[in-house]
C-alpha cells in the first residue's frame, strides 16, 4: 500500500442536488430541488448521467415531473463514521487542494514545513479558517443497485443540515439494528424547510430513512436475514470495515489530486461566494445571503421608504 494515499471506497457515480452550469463564460453552482446521478464522465455541457438516474426516475410514477427525491440505498460498512466522513475543511480555492483538515480537536494544516498537527478550534475560533473560507465538509459513500457490491455512489455536501442530519441517522440506524448497519435497507430523501435565515426560501438537505411501504421493525429483519446470509456465504463484513479504516488513515487528506478541479469547482466558484454544487444552506444559490444580497435589499428598502 502507498503510503500518503488514501484509500478510499471505490466510486462509480456521483449524486448531486445541484449542478455547475456556464454563465458569462464562467461556470458557477446552480441549485435545485432533486436528486441528480451522474458517472464520472464529464463532457462540454456537464457530467453524464449515470443509466440509475433515468432508472430510478421511470420507476417513481405520480412524481412531479419525474423529480428524484428519493434514491434506495445501502451504506457499504456496519461502522457508521466509515459511510461519512465530515471535518472542517480550507481549500485552496484555485486549486481545490486541501490546506487544513480539522475535526474541532486537531487539524493538518499544510505549511512551509509541511503538514503540521495543530489545535482546531473549529472555524468560529479560528481566524486562519475564517480568513480562508473554513466549512464543514462531508464525503457520503453509498450503493445502489446490486451490480456492484464494493462500488458506491458519492455525495459531497458542505451542508450543516445534511451532514448533522446523516450523522444522526446513521448512529441511530446502527444501534437500533444492533450493528447490522450495512444490511438495512433504506433510501436518501431529499427534504425542504425555510428559515428565517433563508428569508423564507426553500433551502433543500439530505435525510436519511427506512425505503417507502416499509416499517422500521420490518427492515430491521431484513437486515438480519441478509447478514444471516452473507455469514453463511463467508462475507467478512468487520474485514470490510477494518480494511475501510486502515485505509482511510493511509493518507493525510482524503481528497486526491484528480478530485482537486471538481472540488474547486464546485465549493469555490469563479464569481459570487463560496459555494457549494448542492443547493443548501452552504451552497452557493442557497438561503444564505451574501454581503452584496444585504446592500441590495437594504438599498431597495431606502427606495421604498423614500416614496
Amino acid at each position: 500500500m502507498l503510503k500518503g494515499l488514501a484509500i478510499t471506497p471505490p466510486v462509480v457515480g456521483r449524486i448531486t442536488i445541484g449542478r455547475v452550469v456556464e454563465k458569462n463564460g464562467k461556470r458557477l453552482p446552480e441549485k435545485d430541488d432533486q436528486f441528480t446521478i451522474t458517472s464520472q464522465m464529464q463532457h462540454a455541457s456537464g457530467w453524464l448521467l449515470h443509466p440509475l438516474d433515468e432508472t430510478l426516475r421511470k420507476s417513481k410514477p405520480g412524481k412531479p415531473a419525474g423529480k428524484l427525491r428519493s434514491i434506495p440505498v445501502r451504506m457499504l460498512f456496519n461502522d457508521p463514521d466509515l459511510n461519512l466522513r465530515a471535518e472542517y475543511s480550507l481549500f485552496n480555492r484555485k486549486t481545490g487542494r486541501p490546506l487544513c483538515v480539522g475535526n474541532g480537536e486537531t487539524c493538518k494544516r499544510v505549511t512551509d514545513g509541511g503538514i503540521t498537527t495543530m489545535d482546531c478550534p473549529t472555524p468560529d475560533g479560528c481566524a486562519y479558517g475564517e480568513a480562508g473560507g473554513c466549512k464543514p465538509y462531508g464525503r457520503f459513500n453509498v450503493t445502489i443497485g446490486e451490480e456492484d457490491d464494493l462500488g458506491s455512489f458519492i455525495l459531497r455536501t458542505t451542508s450543516y443540515n445534511s451532514i448533522r442530519t446523516l450523522s444522526a441517522r446513521l448512529q441511530y440506524f446502527s444501534a437500533v439494528s444492533g450493528g447490522l448497519l450495512a444490511c438495512l435497507p433504506l433510501e436518501l430523501k431529499l427534504r425542504g424547510k425555510s428559515t428565517t435565515q433563508s428569508y423564507r426560501s426553500a433551502i433543500y438537505y439530505v435525510d436519511l430513512g427506512v425505503r417507502a411501504g416499509s416499517s422500521l421493525q420490518e427492515a430491521i429483519t431484513q437486515a438480519r436475514e441478509l447478514n444471516a446470509s452473507r455469514r453463511s456465504a463467508g462475507f467478512a463484513q468487520a474485514a470490510l470495515d477494518a480494511a475501510a479504516r486502515a485505509g482511510f488513515a493511509n493518507g493525510a487528506f482524503e481528497d486526491s489530486v484528480e478530485e482537486s478541479t471538481a472540488v474547486a469547482e464546485e465549493f469555490y466558484p469563479e464569481d459570487g461566494p463560496q459555494g457549494s454544487v448542492q443547493a443548501e444552506t452552504d451552497g452557493a444559490g442557497s438561503g444564505r445571503p451574501t454581503l452584496k444580497d444585504k446592500l441590495e435589499r437594504k438599498s431597495v428598502g431606502l427606495k421604498g421608504a423614500a416614496t
